[in-house]
């Protein structure tokens, strides 16, 4: 028997941050984003709340869930701010994760109580200014001096990497070569470290209370130590991470496009035009029917890419599916959104303002459309003529 109701956990967990994205985040976030303010006292209450720690064990300060609560989290923040959301996402996700996976018993005790606490953040450096959907094509050097990593090269778009709270960024590097191909493995770079520097914020189009920022190596050093993972095995271990990270972007998407819906449906029931409420149209009905059938489908497929991968089954193409299927309902629904609330949905100080300028990015971070459906079609066997 299919079955697609929430196991008891995850409802009380799902409607817990539903209570507190509502009750806590909806009301202040409009100032935050408006000012492009990182929104410290929010993911402080988030850490306390233990969001940061949702996916892992006890044994390392997390709170014995699964990855599947975190994308529920993701979710019900999505549907009110997209900026809180992908803060929790990536600082799990790109911050806590790939430690938890990769590092060491010395990394995961430095680092991990702090991280799954929410008390501090990490970072992933991956993509470079020459080299977004090409990781491979990845410029950055880490040279091996004595006892030290020695790193010199650039990163850019890096969510989480210049807070106030942010501890350390896991920088991807070359290290070497075999067989004519980069060698590349994924470095712990602490803030602060002498050589490490970060830029101001960009300005950005969405998700204007997330941190982003450039950053730049140049002879930085760090213990040999700091390697995460096996030398050489940076680029499978990131896309592990993409994987998995994809799912949760999916998430995020489903909840900014059902925040979509539940803004249309309340706004419907209370203008007025021609001496009706405009939810009494047709032409307003079947717009808010279509984006509420583009979120319940998207919805599905991340379910189905989360319980594959709990399952430890093969995700890779149900996650790209969720990803592209999710991301493109939340760019139609904002639009459609906007359309709905005509001249309001263009004023900043009404949800729809901030969904509209938050979906784009959704098509682009952790894989683009293009590549989502360069891996779709891989999965099923299609290759490159030049392969």
């Amino acid at each position: 028997m299919i079955d697609f109701r929430l196991e008891e956990e995850h409802e009380a967990l799902r409607k817990t941050v539903q209570e507190f994205a509502r009750e806590e985040v909806a009301p202040v976030i409009g100032d935050y984003y408006e000012r492009g303010e990182f929104p410290y006292d929010i993911v402080a209450k988030m850490g306390q709340m233990g969001l940061f720690g949702l996916p892992f064990p006890e044994s390392v300060g997390g709170m014995g869930g699964d990855y599947f609560t975190l994308c529920l989290a993701l979710e019900e923040l999505a549907r009110v701010d997209s900026s809180v959301a992908i803060t929790l996402e990536a600082g799990v996700s790109l911050g806590a994760m790939p430690i938890y996976r990769f590092g060491s018993q010395e990394q995961k005790e430095q680092w991990l109580p702090k991280l799954v606490a929410g008390e501090a953040l990490g970072a992933f450096g991956l993509t470079e200014p020459g080299g977004g959907s090409d990781a491979g094509a990845t410029r950055t050097t880490a040279r091996r001096d004595g006892d030290s990593w020695v790193i010199n090269g650039t990163k850019a778009f890096i969510t989480n990497s210049g807070t106030d709270i942010t501890r350390l960024v896991t920088v991807t590097a070359v290290t070497g070569e075999r067989d004519g191909r980069k060698q590349i493995s994924a470095i712990i770079v602490p803030s602060g470290t002498q050589g490490f520097a970060v830029s101001k914020k960009y300005s950005k189009v969405g998700w204007s209370a997330s941190d982003t920022r450039e950053l730049s190596f140049a002879d930085c050093a760090v213990p040999v130590s700091n390697l995460l993972g096996q030398e050489g095995r940076g680029y499978a271990q990131f896309l592990s991470t993409l994987d998995e990270g994809r799912v949760a972007i999916s998430a995020l998407s489903v909840g900014l496009a059902q925040g979509c819906v539940d803004e249309c449906v309340r706004y419907a029931g209370e203008r007025e035009a021609f001496g009706h409420k405009i939810g009494e149209y047709q032409a307003i009905q079947f717009k808010i029917a279509d984006m509420e059938a583009r979120t319940h489908v998207a919805r599905l497929a991340y379910y189905d890419a989360a319980a594959r991968m709990l399952r430890n089954q093969p995700f890779k193409r149900q996650a790209a599916i969720a990803k592209l299927i999710s991301s493109e309902a939340a760019m139609d629904n904002a639009r459609d959104a906007t359309q709905i609330f005509g001249g309001y949905g263009f004023m900043n100080e009404f949800p729809v303002g901030r969904f509209y300028r938050d979906a784009k990015i959704l098509e682009i971070g952790e894989g683009t459309s293009e590549v989502q459906r360069m891996l779709i079609a891989r999965e099923l066997g299609l290759t490159r003529p030049w392969q």
